[in-house]
């Protein structure tokens, strides 16, 4: 698939006042003013991430009215349930809730709800256990921001809420006691992209001094925080970068024994980092929800032992297995459905439907179709007697838009910018699939149908060396907004010695003046004829370490490559 390539740019006059004060490689200077750091004194709180600079959780709206209604619920000894979503999001956050007020209060309980008998969030069937239960405190985590209605259905049974949530709020918000979303727009918290589980930690760094609770009861959290934070794909900056710094920090020298079962079934020996999080400790976590009953997450999270631990994780790392599983046939089966039908590959959408594919990876699945066929995708499956499933957009494109544009022929649907979900009746997915691509097709710009590579700055192959490699390691841990800098180096040349590995990689090896290097480009192979033609080649790439028998060398990760011009 051919790709746009975008060099990004930065202020000179700015990149070299920079670099004068920190005296390191030009190139990474630039890279950081792109990044919105321009004094010494902001790249130190960059490369040195301090717990101290955290805010002041009293500064969040509602704060103290929801510090108030704890410790009323703590004196009393009211039942509490600590309430969250069935990611890792909500999972991680309702562990470390649950954990913390287990600390000071035995009443208490968590609830996850299922995700296809209760769906997304606060459910009717969760306010109706709490209660069945005796529960008159809910504190939901990473939902119920949009839940007005349940949470009115709660008070009216006598029933309170404290919402610790980090989606959109609506113009009506739930009638809870407090609302704790950095979000609101009266809300004076100065960071605002926190994701669910860095709210609840908010709430219990307010709450810990009232129970005369130290620091190290608030921070024993942080590799939960780090692990939401990498899952949830919010911005690595400010707050977060400095909750995931630390958190990480503590997943390598003192794990929760459910990271750590993880990290044993990953087979993971080497130090964490947020990669590991995102593509090993995650799917798993995420696993549970997808293909049961996401409970099981938290339990491991809580777990008092190791052994106790273990036990959960190998349900996770089983569901997991069952979820790549289903994950690569389905993916096999849409991508034949596609390739029988050849006018599909002229539109400017996808949407794919077998009633037999398993509802909790068809959001997946719509990600791997447009590895595939760059275009919005929409992938559904049957749900009892309906149709359901989830779409994917892509970068820049307002799918929530095009569905509810699409809204005659759904049942239902919710979601945001780049992902969403629907439900309609069967007999309508041929009028909704023809109404989404008249919709796509007349909205789309069509610079958006062509992927687009980033690239932060261009080097020479000579640049390629430890020192610069080792402060790059150091803009670690990287994610939205400080992505891992992706570089661009031009009329390369191949030595003869490249090849094609494995029938679908290609292992290069290259040289630029007096430098030869070698680099992996996966899924390459049908490539490779540039290479052969022994002209000069642009590569974009990214750089990483590559460790063969003990011997650790540098290497290039390429993303895409053409011939000079």
């Amino acid at each position: 698939m051919e790709k746009n390539w975008n060099i990004l740019q930065a202020d000179k006059e700015k990149s070299t006042l920079l670099q004068q004060s920190l005296k390191i490689h030009p190139v990474i200077c630039t890279i950081l003013v792109q990044r919105g750091i321009k004094t010494f004194e902001e790249a130190k709180s960059f490369f040195r991430p301090q717990l101290t600079d955290l805010h002041d959780p009293w500064l969040m709206k509602d704060m103290a009215k929801a510090v108030e209604r704890v410790l009323s619920a703590v004196n009393n000894n009211e039942k509490i349930l600590v309430f969250g979503d069935y990611d890792v999001d909500g999972t991680t956050a309702v562990a470390c809730m649950y954990q913390f007020l287990k600390k000071v209060h035995s009443n208490l309980d968590f609830y996850i709800p299922h995700r296809y008998r209760e769906g997304y969030g606060v459910s009717k069937a969760g306010i109706d256990f709490a209660k069945e239960n005796g529960f008159t405190l809910i504190i939901s985590l990473d939902c119920g921001i949009k839940s007005a209605e349940l949470i009115t259905y709660a008070k009216g049974i006598g029933i309170d809420f404290i919402v610790c949530d980090h989606h959109l709020p609506d113009e009506v918000l739930p009638p809870a006691i407090a609302i704790l979303n950095p979000k609101q727009k009266d809300c004076r918290y100065p960071y605002k992209e926190l994701c669910g589980c860095g709210v609840g930690f908010k709430l219990i760094s307010a709450l810990a001094p009232q129970f005369n609770l130290g620091d190290e009861d608030v921070f024993e959290f942080l590799d939960l925080v780090a692990t939401a934070i990498a899952a949830d794909i919010v911005p690595m900056t400010g707050e977060n970068r400095i909750l995931a710094f630390h958190g990480l920090k503590k997943a390598n020298e003192n794990p929760n024994k459910g990271i750590k079962a993880l990290m044993q079934l990953s087979s993971l020996v080497k130090e964490l980092h947020i990669n590991n999080l995102v593509f090993m400790i995650a799917p798993r976590v995420n696993a549970a929800g997808r293909m049961d009953d996401a409970r099981k997450a938290v339990q491991m999270f809580i777990a008092e032992t190791y052994e106790e631990a273990l036990h959960y994780a190998e349900m996770l790392h089983s569901d997991n297995t069952d979820r790549k599983e289903a994950d690569s046939n389905i993916t096999e089966e849409a991508l034949a459905l596609i390739a029988e039908n050849e006018g599909w590959k002229q539109r400017y959408s996808t949407l794919v439907f077998k009633p037999h594919w398993h509802k909790g990876v068809v959001g997946i699945v719509a990600s791997r179709l447009i590895e595939h066929y760059y275009r919005p995708t929409i992938v559904l499956t049957q749900s009892g007697e309906y149709a359901a499933g989830s779409a994917r957009s892509v970068p820049g494109f307002n799918l929530y838009e095009a569905i509810h544009a699409c809204r005659e022929h759904l049942l239902g649907y919710g979601g945001h910018f780049a992902a969403a979900g629907m439900t309609l009746e069967l007999d309508q997915v041929d009028a909704f699939r023809n109404k989404f691509e008249k919709v796509v097709s007349s909205t789309i710009d069509p610079a958006l149908l062509v992927p687009e590579v980033v690239i932060d700055a261009e080097i020479t192959l000579n640049d390629i060396k430890w020192p610069f490699y080792n402060i790059l390691c150091q803009m670690e841990p990287f994610g939205p907004e400080n992505l891992r800098p992706v570089f661009i180096v031009r009329k390369v040349t191949d030595t003869g010695y490249s090849k094609i590995v494995k029938e679908q990689h290609i292992r290069f090896s290259l040289r630029q003046d007096n430098t030869t290097i070698t680099g992996i480009g996966f899924n390459m192979a049908d490539k490779f004829a540039f290479l052969q033609m022994k002209k000069p080649v642009d590569i974009v790439f990214k750089i990483d370490e590559n460790d063969w028998n003990g011997e650790k060398s540098l290497q290039m990760r390429m993303i895409d490559f053409r011939l000079s011009e």
